[in-house]
């Protein structure tokens, strides 16, 4: 580390006629060295002093360059031991013509999968729960919200909402809900998603492992039974840094314009 090091205040001095605050001018030549490979995931940086003594600018300015490469996920701090370059992650291509269920898509890839219950119970429903799932007031919602994990890595949050009267034990659910739902006869065979841009908060982050307020996607589906019944309201986090959705687009041919 200490030659990749060398370089990168190297270049930052060769760089301080730009005109550009030394902050960024830092954040450069660190994420630079990172993209060129002089350092890698895992690779710890100087501690602030003495990036600020090989600078020759001061700790302020680099603490304001390492937090804004930590936000944007370049490097991670670990308490007590320091910063690092974070790990790479590998893109899940997902597609968005097919309804399939976390599982399914995982396995489909030979990654080994695995969940962590966040909440499994029934309860009052809220009002969005109400108008999307048609419940009346008195009838109760069942909810399930779980943390997804593919080869020991957090990509997604998976909040769902059922009638109760669809899932009336959710603390029976294995490792999927789709196949739990199939074999009651009620898995949904069409959905529409929606899909934004959101900030991660602080609890969403720290279950995905991932910096507060770094970028991911929100994603709400409201899934349907053959007959048109609404069966299933999820809204789910997802890492923005670990997913890419795919959609096939394709020319309507004549006569075909706003055909759904």
């Amino acid at each position: 580390m200490n030659e990749a090091a060398d370089q990168i205040f190297a270049t930052l001095k060769q760089s301080s006629q730009s005109g550009a605050p030394l902050y960024l001018q830092l954040r450069k030549s660190i994420e630079d060295a990172v993209n060129r490979g002089l350092i890698g995931p895992g690779d710890a940086l100087p501690s602030e002093r003495d990036i600020a003594i090989k600078a020759d600018i001061s700790r302020v300015t680099v603490r304001k360059a390492v937090q804004d490469l930590v936000k944007g996920g370049i490097l991670v701090q670990r308490h007590g031991s320091g910063t690092f370059v974070a790990p790479r992650m590998e893109r899940v291509e997902q597609s968005l013509s097919r309804l399939t269920s976390f599982t399914e898509d995982m396995a489909r890839r030979g990654m080994a999968v695995r969940s962590t219950w966040l909440d499994r119970g029934l309860y009052a429903p809220s009002p969005d729960e109400m108008m999307v799932l048609g419940l009346p007031s008195n009838e109760l919602v069942a909810r399930v919200a779980r943390l997804r994990i593919a080869n020991d890595t957090p990509l997604a949050i998976e909040r769902a909402a059922l009638s109760a009267s669809v899932l009336p034990d959710p603390a029976g659910i294995g490792s999927s809900l789709y196949a739990a739902l199939e074999t009651t006869g009620l898995r949904p065979v069409r959905a529409v998603q929606r899909i934004s841009a959101a900030n991660l908060g602080d609890d969403d982050a720290r279950l995905l492992e991932v910096p507060p307020g770094i970028a991911g996607l929100h994603i709400e589906r409201i899934s349907y039974l053959a007959s048109g019944k609404v069966i299933e309201f999820t809204r789910s986090i997802y890492r923005g840094d670990a997913y890419d959705f795919v959609a096939e687009l394709r020319l309507s041919g004549p006569g075909e314009e706003g055909r759904p």
